[in-house]
């Protein structure tokens, strides 16, 4: 990590994010119907609520009180129920597939020795419970930008989110001025498909 994130607008959850992978990539997988803050927001109030971010204790949770640890106002996620049965499989995966440790994700050596590229952190991210292509590309390009990683072919791997001076993700941003920047460029791209159709 290279500092501190600047996500959500809380100084708090921006901490979070910074000092927990796990709670990164809790962040991203809640990044979609609701706006990014809120997302990126969820983990630590789910830490605040649960008392751990650890991956083992929220995959053991029961899903129902985990899922109304998300409804309880302000709700984690607009569909309470189906992303917080998301987020524990996600932690299963992360305990069963890397040690509980979600930063092993971008930095455990592949097996023959050779530190993770871009190309093998993205497969490694595609392979986890509610991360497909898209998120896995956008989750390299924020690594890459603002996390430390430093994985050959890291850019092209994330495609068009890791260009340089680019506002297509949470990846950019760092400040409201650049928040605001990939909004419009969101609004932008989303104007020009409803074009096409």
């Amino acid at each position: 990590m290279t500092g501190t994130l600047h996500i959500t607008d809380d100084a708090a959850a921006d901490a979070l994010l910074s000092e927990d992978p796990l709670a990164l990539l809790i962040g991203m997988l809640l990044d979609q119907q609701v706006p990014m803050e809120t997302a990126f927001a969820g983990p630590l109030k789910i830490k605040e609520r649960l008392g751990s971010l650890d991956p083992k204790t929220i995959a053991g949770q029961d899903t129902d009180s985990f899922a109304d640890l998300f409804r309880t106002p302000p709700a984690v996620h607009r569909y309470p129920g189906s992303m917080a049965g998301r987020v524990q499989s996600l932690c299963q995966a992360v305990v069963d597939d890397w040690d509980g440790d979600a930063s092993a994700i971008w930095t455990k050596d592949q097996p023959d020795g050779a530190a993770p590229d871009g190309a093998e952190v993205v497969k490694r991210l595609k392979a986890l419970p509610g991360y497909g292509e898209q998120k896995a590309k956008i989750f390299v390009a924020l690594l890459g930008k603002q996390y430390g990683f430093t994985g050959d072919g890291w850019r092209e791997s994330a495609g068009a989110y890791g260009e340089q001076g680019s506002h297509r993700s949470v990846a950019d941003i760092v400040d409201p001025d650049s928040l605001t920047r990939v909004r419009e460029t969101k609004r932008a791209a989303k104007a020009a498909a409803k074009t096409k159709n």
